[in-house]
C-alpha cells in the first residue's frame, strides 16, 4: 500500500497558508485528562506516600506495603549493569562518555569584577540541590533518555538526582537501570504517571521534593508537569518529534527516506519534512519511502505519520530552503548538502543541526554528545536544547563601596522618586554623603 506524501511548492500563492496547516498541531489537553491529573496531584500533595501506593496499585498493578519497597538500591542498579549484554554495556558507556565530554564544555563559572570606585559586581553560579528525572517505563525502554537528562545534571553539580520509572506488573527494564548506574543517578523509585510527578514536586514521607523535573512522558505526565510548574521548574512541554531535511538532491534517496522514518516511527503525530530545489529528487525520495516502508517493524505508525503530517517541499534554491526552515524552526535539522557550513550561516532557528550527508539524526539521539532533549513545535525560535545551564542558577553579586553608594545612590534616588517609591529613594539616600 503506497503512501501519497503532501507536496508543497514555495512559489505557489497559497504556500504560507498550506505551510501553516501542515505545521498545525493540537496541543490542547483533554478536559478529562486535566481533571484526572489535578485529582492525582491533590491527593499526592495531601496524602503523600499512601496516595502514591494506591495509584501505583491502580495504574501499574503493583501492590506493596510501603513506598520504600519501590526504591531500587544502588546494588540493584549495579546488578542490572552486569546483567545486560556486554555490547549494550559498552555502547551505553561510550555514549555516556561522549555526552559527558560535550556537557562539561557547557559548565558555567562564577565571575566578578570591580568598577572604578571599588564596587564589586558579579555573578554566582550554583547548581540545583535536587533534580527529578522521569523515565518512561512499561514496554518503552529509553536508556538514552536517562543519559541525556542525568549526565548534564551531574556535570552541573546537582546534589542529588531522583529518578522515577514505572514498572507495570513489576516488570523492570535492566537497560534503563544500567543507564542510571552509568549516569550516576542517586535514587530510583519504581513509580510513574502523574503521581510520580506529584511526589517529586511536593515530596512525600519517603520521596524528597526536587527543584526541577525533567524527562519525557505520556499525556498524563506532560499535563502533570505543566500543572506543577511554579512549584518546581520543568525542562519543557514537548510536542511530537520532528525532523526537517534540506537536501541538494545529491544524497542517496534511500538514506533520506530512512532519516525521515527515524522520527516518523516515534508516533503517528511525528512530523517529517524534506525540502529540496530538485523536484526530481523529491520524486526519488517518495519512491524510496514507499519501497522501504514495508521493511520496517513500525511501518503502521510510520505510514500514518507520513500520510498525515509529512511533506515534500520544492524551493527555488538552498537559500529559500533555509528561509522556509527558519519559519518552521524544527527540532532536528539535517543539512544534507555539499557545503553544510555555508548553509549553516543562514540557519537561525533549530533545536539541533546535523551537518553533511553522513550525519544521520539518529546519531544525535544516542551517542554524538549534544543533548537530544530539544525544543519542538516551533519553540526553537526562543528556546534551546537541555544542557548543564538548565541545572544551574545564577545569583547577581552587588557590593558597593562608600564612594560607589554615594555616586549611584543619587541616581537611584532620582529614579525611585520618579516611580513614586519614596522608601526606595530614602534607603539609597541614607548612603549619600550629603545626607550625613
Amino acid at each position: 500500500m503506497t503512501v501519497s506524501i503532501k507536496r508543497l511548492n514555495a512559489s505557489q500563492s497559497d504556500f504560507d497558508s498550506e505551510l501553516a496547516k501542515l505545521l498545525a498541531w493540537d496541543d490542547s489537553v483533554d478536559h478529562q485528562v486535566n481533571e484526572t491529573v489535578r485529582h492525582i496531584l491533590r491527593d499526592v500533595k495531601t496524602r503523600g506516600d499512601q496516595a502514591v501506593l494506591e495509584f501505583t496499585e491502580q495504574f501499574d498493578r503493583l501492590k506493596v506495603a510501603s513506598v520504600a519497597e519501590l526504591e531500587m538500591s544502588q546494588r540493584r542498579l549495579q546488578e542490572a549493569l552486569k546483567a545486560i549484554p556486554e555490547t549494550q554495556r559498552a555502547a551505553l558507556e561510550k555514549a555516556a562518555d561522549r555526552v559527558r565530554d560535550y556537557h562539561e564544555r557547557q559548565n558555567q563559572k562564577s565571575w566578578q569584577y570591580k568598577d572604578e570606585d571599588g564596587t564589586v559586581l558579579g555573578q554566582k553560579v550554583t547548581p540545583l540541590d535536587r533534580a527529578g528525572l522521569y523515565v518512561p517505563g512499561g514496554k518503552a525502554a529509553y536508556p538514552s533518555s536517562v543519559l541525556m537528562n542525568a549526565i548534564p545534571a551531574k556535570v552541573a553539580g546537582v546534589g542529588e538526582i531522583i529518578m522515577v520509572v514505572p514498572t507495570p506488573d513489576g516488570v523492570v527494564n535492566d537497560l534503563v537501570l544500567a543507564a542510571a548506574a552509568i549516569a550516576g543517578v542517586d535514587r530510583v523509585f519504581t513509580i510513574g504517571g502523574a503521581q510520580a510527578v506529584g511526589a517529586l514536586a511536593y515530596g512525600t514521607e519517603t520521596i524528597p521534593a526536587v527543584d526541577k523535573i525533567v524527562g519525557p512522558g505520556n499525556i498524563f505526565v506532560a499535563t502533570a508537569k505543566r500543572e506543577v510548574f511554579g512549584t518546581v521548574g520543568i525542562d519543557m512541554i514537548a510536542g511530537p518529534s520532528e525532523i526537517l531535511v534540506i537536501c541538494d538532491g545529491k544524497t542517496d534517496p534511500d538514506w533520506i527516506a530512512m532519516d525521515l522514518f527515524s522520527q516518523a516511527e516515534h508516533d503517528e503525530q511525528a512530523q517529517s519534512i524534506l525540502i529540496s530545489p530538485d523536484a526530481g529528487f523529491l520524486d526519488a525520495v517518495e519512491a524510496s519511502i514507499n519501497k522501504l516502508m514495508p521493511t520496517l517493524e513500525r511501518a503502521d505508525i510510520i505510514r500514518i505519520s507520513m500520510a498525515d503530517r509529512a511533506a515534500l517541499i520544492h524551493v527555488a534554491d538552498l537559500s529559500e530552503a533555509a528561509n522556509v526552515s527558519n519559519r518552521i524552526a524544527p527540532e532536528h535539522l539535517e543539512l544534507s548538502v555539499e557545503d553544510p557550513e555555508a548553509l549553516l550561516e543562514e540557519i537561525r532557528h533549530a533545536g539541533a543541526i546535523f551537518l553533511g550527508r553522513y550525519t544521520a539524526e539518529a546519531l544525535g539521539d544516542y551517542c554524538a554528545g549534544p543533548n537530544h532533549v530539544l525544543p519542538t513545535s516551533g519553540t526553537a525560535r526562543f528556546s534551546s536544547p537541555l544542557g548543564v545551564y538548565d541545572f544551574q542558577k545564577r545569583s547577581s553579586i552587588i557590593g558597593f563601596s562608600a564612594q560607589g553608594a554615594d555616586r549611584m545612590g543619587r541616581v537611584a534616588s532620582v529614579l525611585a522618586r520618579g516611580e513614586g517609591l519614596t522608601a526606595h529613594a530614602r534607603s539609597a539616600e541614607y548612603r549619600v554623603k550629603s545626607h550625613e
